[in-house]
């Protein structure tokens, strides 16, 4: 079809956009999905902040202290038989002889 004069559609002058990146380095974005549409520099950097603050253990509440103390084998091996989570358990148990003992009574 010699002489017949082709025009672009929108998709293949995105796409040519695409191939041959501006010279700021902008993606070209067609508007129309907002999925499709990139990340600008503060929405990047906030999704890195985010992302380092969601790795790792979690923070803890600030309220425990870690100290060094020995306790018998086997009460260790009761906490721990239960599986993860006993020194939480040991904690709370301790926690409730708290309760039902006075500093008084001792």
């Amino acid at each position: 079809m010699s002489g017949s004069k082709k025009t672009m559609t929108v998709r293949e002058k995105i796409l040519a956009a695409t191939r041959k990146p501006s010279a700021s380095g902008d993606y070209v974005w067609d508007g129309k999905d907002e999925a499709d549409r990139p990340l600008s520099r503060s929405e990047m950097l906030k999704g890195i902040e985010e992302f380092k603050r969601t790795r790792g253990r979690p923070l803890g509440s600030g309220k425990k202290e870690q100290v060094a103390i020995r306790f018998d084998r086997d009460v260790l091996d009761a906490f721990r038989a239960h599986g993860p989570g006993w020194q939480t358990r040991m904690n709370n148990a301790l926690r409730d002889w708290l309760k039902r003992h006075s500093p008084a009574k001792l």
